[in-house]
């Protein structure tokens, strides 16, 4: 089996202004979401996804292209450890994002071409997961409290809250969650490095009451 070909598609991906980040480190907008896509003369190919909310499939694309395309076609795409091995250490050129979508559609290969999950593949080690969804930037502790409770429904279990990233309305927009959803679910607090040092630990001990 050989590689013939990797390419790159890219996607318009509209995320909310301050979904992520909070006050400091927030960003949104139109990025770019990239499906690459390894191909092989047997007809099998792997997938991945490149892209992130901070940073769109674009910044990574030409790198990619550039320096990794040429190193990966005409190989075997079973030989994962040997390709890792080149691909490596080009990480003061190539982002490690994408060296790792590399990766990724390579043993997608070896997982279609087995006929078996990856997690078989790399040793399985657990049947079960705990999962949880997380919410994105709401107006209001309201929403969220409102937000929490459907997931509940769903029969979710936890919820990872995104505030807004000032201490005082963060601290409001848990207490509204927690007393919507009592103690029936495991609550999570991912407020994006957006506070000082001592605003973190208001936080946290408020949250903690």
């Amino acid at each position: 089996m050989e590689i013939t070909d990797l390419t790159l598609t890219m996607f318009r991906w509209e995320i909310p202004l301050g979904s992520f980040g909070g006050r400091r480190g927030g960003y949104g907008g139109e990025k770019s979401m990239g499906l690459l896509t390894i191909q092989t003369d047997e007809g099998v190919e792997g997938h991945s996804f490149l892209g992130s909310p901070r940073q769109g499939a674009d910044v990574f694309a030409g790198p990619l292209m550039e320096l990794l395309k040429p190193l990966v076609v005409g190989r075997n795409p079973l030989d994962i450890g040997a390709i890792w091995g080149e691909m490596w250490p080009l990480n003061r050129w190539v982002s490690p994002r994408a060296i790792g979508a590399v990766d990724v559609a390579l043993w997608d290969v070896a997982g279609k071409v087995a006929g078996l999950p990856i997690h078989r593949l790399l040793g399985t080690c657990r049947s079960r997961v705990p999962a949880y969804p997380s919410s994105h930037w709401l107006d209001t502790p309201e929403a969220y409290a409102e937000q929490a409770m459907h997931y509940r429904s769903l029969g979710w279990t936890a919820y990872k809250i995104h505030p807004h990233g000032s201490p005082k309305e963060d601290v409001e927009i848990c207490r509204a969650v927690r007393e919507a959803t009592g103690e029936s679910i495991a609550l999570m607090l991912d407020p994006m490095w957006s506070y000082s040092y001592e605003e973190a630990l208001r936080v946290g001990r408020a949250v903690e009451e």
